[in-house]
């Protein structure tokens, strides 16, 4: 995205520091793709069944502030220049999603998660740290999260009626994407994570999940 120009120390930091308010409160700087559920009509939903799938999104709005942090955290720690790039343009694919989300949730009537400072900046320390440990690791942990989120999407289509078309095609949409940077992730050299790394981060998301469902 900034890879263009030679960038000072202060510029990084700026447009750091832009990224992570765009992401948290909500206004990402979008690729330019369509909302591929925005032509669909809206299912008839009760009230729990609203409530529920509303809340759903809640929980993939958070999730992708975390995604947006992770690639933020990676870029600014990798070590070839090949690598922060492939980094920044997953990271703008998904703003996207964050945007996709946010209008189904304003859609839904239900509001962000409170906590998505928190999760922001707890991400982005993560991201930092997978990219002090070398650009194979960093794409790694790609990988390995990318995979654990098409899990976390595929398990939310099978608690989302069918009728509900709007939602469903925005989570295929995300679905197919994050396998799309996982495979990308893993043809630029990304490494397996091991045993332990890949449980603590499902033990992480386990949190977020559940906390943002309610919060």
């Amino acid at each position: 995205m900034y890879s263009q120009r030679h960038l000072t120390q202060t510029d990084s930091l700026l447009i750091g520091l832009d990224q992570a308010l765009r992401t948290v409160f909500g206004r990402p700087a979008m690729t330019g793709r369509p909302n591929p559920a925005s032509a669909l009509e809206e299912a008839d939903l009760n009230e729990r069944e609203r409530r529920h799938i509303a809340r759903l999104m809640r929980v993939n709005h958070t999730g992708e502030v975390c995604a947006q942090a992770l690639y933020q955290g990676q870029a600014v720690t990798a070590h070839l220049p090949t690598v922060r790039e492939t980094l920044e343009r997953s990271a703008a694919e998904e703003t996207d999603h964050l945007a996709w989300c946010e209008t189904r949730l304003r859609e839904l009537g239900e509001r962000r998660s409170l906590l998505n400072p928190v999760w922001y900046t707890g991400s982005f320390a993560m991201g930092a740290l997978a990219g002090l440990a070398g650009d194979n690791w960093s794409l790694g942990f790609v990988v390995e999260t990318e995979r654990q989120v098409e899990s976390h999407l595929e398990g939310h289509l099978r608690e989302i009626p069918e009728r509900d078309t709007k939602t469903r095609t925005l989570i295929h949409q995300m679905k197919a994407d994050e396998i799309h940077h996982a495979e990308v992730a893993k043809r630029g050299g990304g490494a397996d994570m091991p045993r332990p790394i890949q449980w603590a981060m499902k033990a992480a998301a386990k949190v977020m999940t559940r906390t943002a469902y309610w919060v």
